[in-house]
């Protein structure tokens, strides 16, 4: 599955659970607004395949609606400083604030080692998790595959970095299963 998320603050601090948060999805659950979670507002675009194009374009149809919505119901406006991009609560998540991804089996490279797995996609600035999220742990050879990075870069820079990395590991996968046998 390939997913891309984009977190902006609405306003400052967190809440407690589960007053003022929720998730709000459309029916195929493609398109999701996560409220007052890590930080303030999450929107995520995701869905089953390869179509990030398809996944990304409507990400930012959806920022864009969710932004001009925003403005007219609140005249306030997502938190952008000019240097450090989205202002967020989670500090890993300033700049851009975005991160895609995509599920990917990558049984040659489980065989090889998660952690020459892991230096792997520090040296193509990607970020490896398991599927069930950032400290859920690693089961089997399915892996989440991320962007690396949130500041310095475009949304579509950071894009193209993960469509690249995931293509280059993938195809050094199929060689490191030829190697271990699989």
């Amino acid at each position: 599955s390939s997913g891309i998320n984009a977190e902006w603050p609405l306003r400052p601090g967190e809440r407690d659970w589960p007053e003022g948060r929720g998730i709000f999805h459309n029916n195929e659950k493609t398109f999701l607004v996560w409220v007052n979670e890590e930080d303030q507002f999450r929107i995520i675009s995701m869905q089953k395949g390869g179509d990030v194009k398809g996944v990304f374009e409507r990400l930012v149809k959806a920022i864009d609606t969710v932004g001009s919505s925003v403005k007219a119901e609140s005249g306030k406006e997502f938190m952008l400083d000019e240097k450090y991009g989205y202002i967020h609560t989670c500090p890993t998540n300033l700049g851009t604030g975005m991160r895609a991804s995509v599920h990917i089996d990558l049984p040659g490279w489980t065989a090889e080692g998660v952690d020459k797995l892991k230096a792997r996609c520090e040296e193509l600035a990607l970020q490896p998790r398991g599927t069930r999220g950032e400290s859920g742990g690693q089961t089997g050879h399915t892996y989440d595959i991320s962007n690396k990075h949130r500041l310095g870069y475009s949304e579509v820079q950071l894009v193209q970095t993960m469509i690249d990395g995931v293509n280059k590991l993938y195809e050094e996968d199929v060689e490191l299963q030829k190697k271990h046998g699989l």
